[in-house]
């Protein structure tokens, strides 16, 4: 008689490690994009028009995680609060809990026995498996944003920030904003140019074109934001008695095709 084959019953291991490493992959792509989200929208710009390589989202969470002692102490936090927030989560939504005094009256609202009633229908591991997942996203998405937003603050701030200064050196017809590498008191001419929007934030960059570090408490400091194949953002950093709400003026300038044209993203509170 002939035996029929055996089902193997240890898991295939490299299925399951296949699987692992991609839900870790999603997780830190999530994280990654998240903190850019977060950190580049503190200057007014739209992560999705600045066309950042899939992959180097993946090494952001770095930063997240391990940027500083601070932060490596907030993960740590995270990660050790996480299980207890999903456990507390199921136990909430499970019958046991309705034997709580201060409970009874939730579970007698409306919505919350609909919700139960939604879950009875699903899987028990479906419905355990969305919790998990939506706990790990939100604490994810916590961790990032916040991450992002200090990031930002800081490089903002002139006294803290760990952006390159720049200088942007361009032939007179091509830039409006600039000073005369001959004459750094004369105004360029603006015949020519046309504008659209307010005015006011033209002006109160211009003549303030230069570094200048005289003034400790109102220094002017222009640093560089990002630059890609066809853009450039930079910004003047901002003193460090701005208050928390102020954000720098940044300039697109456009370098394609060797034609220079810029563009004013956020507006200046420069008072």
């Amino acid at each position: 008689m002939s035996q029929n084959p055996q089902t193997p019953s240890n898991p295939n291991f490299l299925g399951a490690l296949a699987g692992l490493i991609g839900i870790l992959g999603i997780f830190l792509y999530f994280t990654g994009w998240i903190y850019r989200w977060s950190y580049f929208g503190y200057f007014e710009l739209e992560i999705i028009s600045l066309n950042f390589p899939l992959e180097s989202f993946l090494i952001v969470p770095i930063q997240v995680f391990f940027g500083n002692f601070i932060t490596t102490i907030k993960a740590l936090f995270a990660i050790i609060i996480t299980p207890f927030l999903i456990k507390f989560t199921l136990w909430l939504l499970s019958p046991n809990s309705s034997n709580i005094t201060f409970l009874k009256k939730l579970h007698r609202w409306i919505i919350f026995q609909k919700l139960r009633q939604i879950i009875a229908t699903l899987f028990n591991q479906i419905f355990k498996d969305l919790i998990i997942v939506s706990w790990l996203l939100i604490v994810l998405f916590w961790l990032a944003q916040s991450q992002g937003y200090q990031d930002a603050r800081r490089d903002a701030l002139n006294s803290s920030s760990t952006l390159s200064v720049v200088a942007v050196v361009s032939s007179n017809e091509k830039l409006a904003l600039g000073r005369q590498l001959d004459d750094i008191f004369a105004d360029p001419s603006l015949k020519g140019y046309r504008i659209i929007g307010d005015q006011e934030l033209f002006d109160k960059i211009r003549g303030r074109e230069l570094n200048d570090t005289t003034n400790p408490n109102q220094p002017i400091v222009w640093r560089l934001l990002l630059q890609t194949d066809s853009w450039v953002y930079i910004f003047p950093a901002l003193p460090p008695n701005s208050k928390s709400n102020q954000r720098p003026p940044v300039l697109a300038i456009s370098t394609a095709d060797g034609r220079i044209q810029f563009l004013i993203l956020s507006r200046p509170k420069m008072n």
